[in-house]
């Protein structure tokens, strides 16, 4: 390794002192059969089923073709290695994937001058994506209950200066759903054995003792905890050729290296690695916001709003005459929220307050149970007996849906906050106002009310900075469930 300041140093600690009893990293065997199985019945069983209900007696050879188009795409994108299995939602790529079978069958229907009728066998191979997608997402929840359990994750020996380390071990600690168990931490640079303090405090464990500086007390220790991974967090005492020199050595050991960046909240689609004069360089993309993408969402937001609001008319009626009965009025309660960039507009909802609620807000300011610029109470006395079911079901923001076609607001999008809650906002909370507000969003199908305001800003926060149609499509999908359960409402 090459020179370092003599006040540098290597510091290990042992975070499990017993040997390891046997790798528990893999993911059950039968995750990749029934991924399989699952893809083949999502295109098999429709298709089949289209040309049976068609009296076409090629349904059954039909459904084969398409089983096996389906797998082969899905094969050849990588969609059933371990390593992707369960890691993630899959609308995303299952849709990629749809369209590739839509190509590849039509370049097989042409080529063979099959004269079966296109709407019919596109109509029957709509359910593969959504079909593969649920089978793919009944796997990642499998795997995460699993890996809250302990099993199916990868012991990780940490690496960096003690801030660094500090930083990410408590980032890992605080989600469950990931891959890694932190065994070990490495500690390098000039820290005062102070600042370890916070480390060993989280770890349970006395501060380390002071190694050299150089990759044998991290070797050692990866052989005695047995770990499986090692991930570097790189700073001024862990880059360019060090860092190098550290992976050789690893390697040599047949141990992975994960270089950790210290980007958080990044789309793995946002990222791309690239090698520049020798220079190993990590490409960031710049959030959608404009294109095609952005069209088509703004397009979908218009017309899914309006349609919901012909189907939905009934519903409407019937609430309008209850919110009417119950008290005192107005239907509709109209109030001035903030929108993208900052600009206001006048968001509507059905009332399920009593009709001066505004002026009684600041009597029970006191009683504000939400941790930032939010006002809840969980038992607000200001709320109506219908505005409690309207609220349960989210049934009081379908007025909401004459905003999305008006363009003030989005089908999927932050919370659209009020006018003194902006006033106190700070750097990272204005960029909530990045995207237009939503109806429903990931606050809306992650807790709601029940969530911190940290929480919310950063559920807020991911959704503005990796924006996609199939986030959007995920969210929708998530929110009947949300609606159903009632889950943070009040």
């Amino acid at each position: 390794m090459p020179h370092v300041p003599a006040a540098s140093h290597t510091q290990t600690q042992v975070i499990r002192e017993q040997p390891p009893t046997g790798r528990r990293t893999g993911k059950p065997v039968w995750y990749a059969p029934a991924a399989a199985l699952g893809d083949a019945a999502g295109a098999a069983v429709p298709v089949y089923l289209a040309f049976a209900l068609a009296d076409d007696a090629r349904g059954a050879a039909y459904a084969m073709v398409a089983a096996l188009a389906w797998l082969l795409v899905r094969g050849a994108r990588d969609r059933y290695a371990e390593r992707r299995l369960g890691e993630r939602d899959n609308i995303g790529p299952a849709l990629q994937d749809w369209l590739m079978l839509v190509g590849l069958l039509a370049v097989v229907r042409a080529a063979t001058g099959d004269e079966s009728p296109f709407l019919l066998a596109l109509t029957a191979l709509l359910p593969c994506a959504p079909a593969s997608a649920a089978a793919h997402s009944l796997i990642h929840r499998h795997l995460i209950t699993r890996r809250r359990g302990g099993r199916a994750v990868r012991r990780a020996l940490v690496i960096g200066e003690a801030d660094a380390v500090d930083g990410l071990v408590s980032h890992l600690a605080k989600r469950t759903e990931h891959e890694f168990v932190v065994v070990g931490v490495c500690p390098i640079g000039e820290a005062d054995p102070q600042a370890l303090a916070p480390i060993a405090a989280r770890l349970g464990r006395q501060a380390p003792p002071r190694m050299s500086a150089d990759s044998a007390p991290v070797l050692e220790a990866a052989r005695r905890l047995g770990v499986d991974v090692v991930l570097v967090v790189p700073g001024p005492y862990m880059a360019g050729t060090r860092l190098r020199r550290l992976s050789w050595a690893l390697h040599g050991e047949e141990c992975p290296l994960v270089v950790v960046p210290g980007l958080t909240e990044v789309a793995g689609r946002r990222v791309d690695v690239s090698s520049v004069a020798g220079l190993t360089m990590l490409n960031v993309a710049p959030p959608l916001r404009r294109g095609l993408a952005a069209l088509l969402k703004s397009v979908t937001d218009r017309l899914g709003a309006a349609l919901l609001i012909a189907l939905l008319s009934p519903v409407f009626a019937v609430v309008a005459l209850a919110v009417r009965l119950d008290s005192p009025g107005p239907v509709v309660h109209r109030q001035t929220r903030i929108g993208r960039g900052g600009v206001p507009f006048t968001m509507a909802k059905f009332r399920t307050m009593v009709a001066d609620a505004e002026r009684l807000r600041h009597q029970l300011a006191g009683t504000n149970e939400q941790d930032g610029r939010m006002f809840k109470i969980r038992r607000d006395p200001r709320i109506t007996r219908v505005g409690r079911v309207l609220r349960r079901y989210s049934l009081d923001e379908l007025p909401q849906l004459f905003n999305v076609v008006q363009g003030h607001m989005s089908l999927v999008g932050p919370r659209p906050p009020l006018p003194d809650e902006v006033a106190g906002y700070d750097e990272v909370e204005l960029r909530r106002l990045a995207v237009k507000p939503g109806l429903t969003g990931l606050w809306q199908v992650s807790g709601r009310s029940d969530l911190s305001w940290d929480e919310t800003i950063a559920l807020d926060l991911r959704y503005v900075d990796n924006w996609s149609p199939s986030v959007d499509l995920g969210v929708l999908v998530r929110t009947v469930r949300a609606v159903i359960a009632g889950t943070g409402a009040y």
